[in-house]
């Protein structure tokens, strides 16, 4: 197969960084890749906290640990300066390697399974600031209550397994196996709800019997799959829990730091055109509306739904 170099150009999509700024209350922030901050003014919850973003390089041959100028300089950004719950969707670098020292930094209890504990524990974080959940096990923070859900890692998984003792970084990449991979199912006590898929993965009827009116869906490595199988992964989640509003992670160059405008993946990992030329048609004969999140910005993915 001929080798594609290059990246999808993210400004085909610029009319898609359309949703609406949030006012005073509940509110979504893209931080990159897969981190999300959901908050309220009140209560804040966090996915993955993923800011170090080594290079492409350092990933392939060095040793890498979390940048804490990175951390701190992203944190600042978004306004974070206390979290209730820090939440890894799953645990390679890319979403967890910087878990422990953002809960470390903003009093957060780290929520995951053993393997996300084990990358507390490896960063130096009590145990009791640790809370190790099963699939369908629902806990509370603040006004937000969430539900981990058993998911999968999208395929190719380039580090699956189990992670079973302690990262102590730095580390190889390679030290950050996949673990527990997570659908995560969020209610805000004002009712509002969403999902939350970092990985383009799933687990068949995983989903099943639960809502959400917003599906934040992972796109990483999608467009290297076959139609069938976007369809599949639309299927068991947008479709399965009746959301009516799509936002689209996990498609942003994560070797690139957040201080320099984000781009997509490259065609080497991913194709993102592939992916939206399925997606939009699925959207399109469902009436689901599909949109990019806007970096450091607080949204409102409500707004103009029931």
């Amino acid at each position: 197969m001929r080798i594609r170099f290059g990246r999808p150009d993210i400004s085909r999509y610029a009319d898609r960084f359309d949703l609406p700024e949030a006012g005073p209350g509940l509110s979504v922030t893209f931080l990159g890749v897969a981190t999300l901050l959901v908050e309220d003014g009140a209560s804040a919850v966090m996915t993955d906290g993923f800011f170090s973003r080594p290079s492409l390089l350092s990933v392939g041959v060095r040793r890498i640990a979390p940048d804490r100028a990175r951390i701190d300089a992203a944190l600042t950004r978004a306004g974070v300066t206390s979290l209730d719950a820090l939440i890894p969707v799953h645990t390679h670098f890319d979403h967890a390697m910087d878990a422990a020292a953002v809960a470390a930094r903003t009093g957060a209890r780290l929520v995951g399974g053993a393997s996300a504990a084990n990358v507390g524990r490896g960063g130096g974080l009590p145990g009791d600031r640790i809370v190790q959940v099963a699939s369908g096990e629902r806990v509370e923070f603040g006004a937000f209550a969430l539900t981990l859900a058993e998911s999968h890692h999208c395929p190719p998984d380039r580090y699956p397994g189990t992670i079973g003792r302690p990262v102590v970084p730095p580390v190889k990449a390679s030290a950050y196996r996949c673990g527990e991979a997570w659908s995560l199912l969020l209610r805000h006590a004002s009712g509002r709800t969403a999902l939350i898929q970092g990985s383009a993965g799933f687990v068949p009827g995983a989903l099943s019997g639960w809502s959400a009116e917003v599906a934040y869906l992972g796109v990483g490595q999608l467009g290297v799959q076959d139609e069938d199988y976007i369809r599949a992964y639309w299927r068991e989640t947008v479709e399965t829990v009746g959301a009516r509003r799509v936002v689209l992670i996990h498609w942003d160059d994560f070797f690139r730091p957040l201080d320099r405008p984000l781009r997509a993946l490259p065609y080497l990992g991913d194709d993102l055109d592939a992916t939206m030329r399925v997606i939009d048609r699925l959207a399109a004969e469902q009436g689901v509306r599909v949109h990019f999140p806007t970096l450091w910005r607080r949204e409102d993915p409500w707004a103009g739904l029931p």
